[in-house]
């Protein structure tokens, strides 16, 4: 036991979760927007509630931010110094927001219309050199275009345009930074999504150059895709560079990280810490929450989320990667199935207490939160505001 204690505890210490900023503000459905009193509406709330998560779950340093959402001015880009220095929050992956303004109605790197796509390609820049300024080091890149009907779209000529924006993309990055190209099958487009899958994300991120990885976002699939299939293969060829955690039933649900299928995300760490023990090093793997949370309370939710990534990463490690190994090369077919249930069946919630226990943290987050009346006091100072009610964010 106190070798699987040290395991745990060893794991917990490496394992850092990147929060959303988005996550904490009001967001709803394409039908509309859910208000709750509490929710951030401004930067510096939404750093202060990433404050919150981190303090009681020691996981989560960074905070990604959205360009237009977050950063839509000189002023706000300088206010977050001080808002760093307040709330000990780092700035974390940069997105930028291609999906939004009315130009993009038919596509931002991929329309037919050269000045929108210079347009789109001049907001990617910008969104770089801001990373720079802030020294984050991952420009997460997802894009909705695509087209809804047949015929309507040469997706030749539309992959050719995406291929050189990234690329010009890519070229513009720090030594030090990375390109993140994510995937997404459908929606909002729905007949062909310009970056519809792995492959077509890999293809893009080889070609922009060796700075460019694959992001997965695990609502980002089709029902009953292998995801952890994906994970391998990307972790073979050394193009896995982050997640977006989220569950979901149907499609891109975005709903709370194990709430719907807890062994799936065990079995996507159980392959990225079988690779880690077989290459002898980590994996170089950005981990961050793509959470909409329209009906639950922001910041208990992304607790939620956080716990849920620990524990289940903490069940991960406990793998005996030598004895699955030797398994798998007998064809010891329930043997080797066995290595991941046993992991799987422990419970580690004892030694994730100890760990939270050692360093200063509350044993229960969710209910050390509670008790801190976080959530009354910010419904009374933020109160609800009417911010509209048809739009996601």
């Amino acid at each position: 036991m106190e070798a699987l204690r040290g395991i745990v505890q060893k794991a917990l210490d490496d394992f850092a979760i990147e929060l959303p900023s988005w996550g904490f503000a009001d967001t709803g459905t394409r039908f509309g927007k859910f208000l709750q009193a509490s929710a951030a509406g401004t930067l510096a709330e939404k750093f202060s509630d990433a404050q919150q998560v981190h303090r009681l779950t020691g996981s989560c340093p960074t905070l990604a931010l959205h360009v237009l959402w977050d950063l839509p001015t000189e002023e706000s880009v300088k206010s977050l110094a001080g808002l760093v220095g307040q709330f000990g929050i780092r700035p974390g992956s940069i997105n930028p927001n291609l999906f939004q303004e009315q130009e993009y109605k038919h596509g931002s790197l991929a329309n037919e219309r050269r000045e929108v796509r210079e347009r789109a390609v001049a907001h990617v820049l910008h969104s770089v050199e801001l990373a720079k300024r802030l020294g984050s080091r991952d420009i997460s890149m997802w894009l909705a275009d695509g087209s809804n009907y047949p015929g309507t779209a040469n997706v030749r000529h539309r992959k050719q345009w995406m291929s050189e924006a990234l690329r010009l993309t890519h070229d513009a990055l720090a030594e030090d930074q990375r390109l993140l190209v994510e995937y997404k099958p459908f929606e909002p487009a729905f007949y062909h999504t310009d970056i519809a899958d792995w492959g077509m994300a890999l293809w893009h991120a080889r070609n922009a150059g060796p700075k460019a990885k694959v992001l997965v976002d695990l609502g980002h699939h089709y029902q009953g895709q292998n995801i952890e299939q994906i994970v391998a293969w990307l972790l073979s060829e050394e193009m896995l560079g982050g997640f977006h955690f989220n569950d979901r039933r149907y499609a891109d649900d975005d709903l709370t990280l194990g709430s719907i299928d807890p062994y799936q995300v065990f079995r996507i760490f159980a392959e990225i810490r079988h690779w880690e023990w077989e290459a002898g090093r980590r994996a170089d793997i950005a981990y961050m929450v793509d959470q909409s949370h329209n009906l639950k309370n922001k910041v208990e939710a992304m607790i939620q989320t956080v716990e849920t990534a620990q524990l289940l990463y903490a069940k991960a490690a406990l793998i005996d990667h030598e004895a699955l190994a030797k398994a798998r090369t007998e064809q010891r077919l329930i043997d080797a199935e066995d290595c991941y249930k046993q992991a799987f069946e422990t419970d580690c919630r004892p030694m994730i207490r100890e760990w939270r226990r050692a360093r200063g943290l509350p044993e229960d987050s969710l209910a050390a939160f509670r008790a801190s009346g976080y959530t009354e006091r910010t419904a009374r100072e933020r109160g609800i505001r009417q911010r509209g009610t048809s739009s996601y964010a």
